[in-house]
């Protein structure tokens, strides 16, 4: 008889599980929205406003510049360390091409146990999906249109999921917990049960900026005051699971909560890109996050910020980093607020800055010095 595992925050299993959910906990998976244009018109994708329905590539934060600017798609895998990644959208069989050949990119150069996955409705070109799996796909998570949940008999992707059932690749669905629809998603487990699909993901409802005004329309509420879950996702989800638990099916399912994406699987993966980039000078927190000391003035330019630091404090130049970009000098934070009411007697600007480790250093907090 199975059991139900507990993870963290507050998501379940039963066996199986699969080896990319093993992955996405420590952070190690990377995930590679290979488009945001997609066939299914699902009223509860989450997608940004600057991603859904657009053809744009991201690897993690970091956009690509094209279809051919690989070098970033390595470039940020070793940055996290990654062990495999997630292939999204949007759909990427609309860009199947493109799709297989990324899969083939990152299998050449970081080896065959490089973990795939990759996310589908299965709409369109599924007729493609054997040239992926050739190339290395290790699993498929197929993504069902609601209306099919009840009687999966119906479904355009019935066909295709009882054919791929004896794949080399694993064959997967992943839907989200709407909630009072609890035996309509029972009846979509056992029905993959019985073609021996070998996991079920259910993940949790969030509302999003793009997805917000639907759920609201439709009577769907946020759990908490801090969360963006739906109220009611988690509690179908628990009870969903408890009741084929006791059906003894040999299908493993597996909750996602929403705490559990942000806390442990975003969290430690930016944990390991910060580990990746962070100065000598600068602080890595708990959550990530990194803290730096920031300079800058309108009324010098960068050269001369360098020269004082270097002539009136004694600064070499591994003891600061000259951001071009942001037209910035960073460094060390205790160092910064000794010197920074000298500083602004020149017109120069402290600060203490808080930023994401990753490619669009998105800054959470700045303190300005001296205090």
């Amino acid at each position: 008889m199975k059991k139900i595992n507990n993870w963290s925050n507050s998501s379940i299993y039963t066996v199986p599980l699969s080896p990319a959910c093993k992955m996405c906990v420590k952070g190690s998976k990377m995930v590679v929205l290979i488009t945001g244009l997609c066939p299914a018109k699902c009223y509860y994708c989450p997608l940004s406003t600057k991603k859904l329905g657009k053809d744009r590539i991201f690897a993690n934060e970091w956009e690509l510049e094209g279809e051919d600017d690989t070098d970033k798609l390595i470039k940020e895998a070793e940055l996290i360390k990654a062990t495999g990644a997630g292939i999204t959208g949007g759909d990427p069989l609309i860009v199947w091409k493109r799709t297989k050949k990324y899969i083939s990119i990152l299998k050449d150069f970081f080896g065959s146990n490089f973990h795939i996955h990759m996310y589908t409705s299965g709409l369109k070109n599924g007729e493609h999906v054997d040239k992926l799996v050739s190339e290395g796909l290790d699993e498929i998570r197929f993504h069902p249109e609601q209306k099919y949940w009840e009687d999966m008999n119906k479904s355009p992707l019935k066909e295709s999921l009882k054919n791929f059932s004896n794949s080399e690749a694993d064959i997967a669905i992943e839907i989200p917990v709407i909630p009072k629809m609890d035996e309509k998603i029972i009846s979509l487990i056992k029905w993959a049960d019985e073609i021996d699909i070998k996991w079920v993901n259910l993940n949790e409802l969030e509302f999003s900026e793009t997805n917000a005004k639907t759920l609201i329309a439709k009577g769907f509420d946020v759990k908490d005051e801090i969360s963006a879950a739906v109220k009611g996702s988690e509690k179908s989800a628990y009870f969903i699971i408890n009741k084929i638990l006791k059906l003894d099916l040999k299908i493993g399912v597996h909750y996602c909560s929403s705490s559990f994406k942000d806390a442990s699987q975003l969290r430690n993966r930016i944990l390991r890109r910060a580990r990746s980039i962070a100065r000598d000078f600068e602080v890595i927190t708990k959550e990530g996050t990194i803290l730096k000391g920031v300079i800058y003035s309108k009324s010098k330019s960068l050269n001369s910020l360098i020269d004082l630091l270097m002539t009136d404090f004694n600064l070499k130049n591994d003891q600061f980093f000259v951001n071009k970009e942001k037209n910035r000098i960073e460094l060390n934070i205790l160092f910064l607020e000794e010197i920074a009411s000298i500083l602004e007697k020149k017109d120069i600007k402290c600060f203490i800055i808080e930023e994401y480790p990753t490619a669009d250093s998105l800054e959470v907090e700045r303190i300005p010095l001296p205090v």
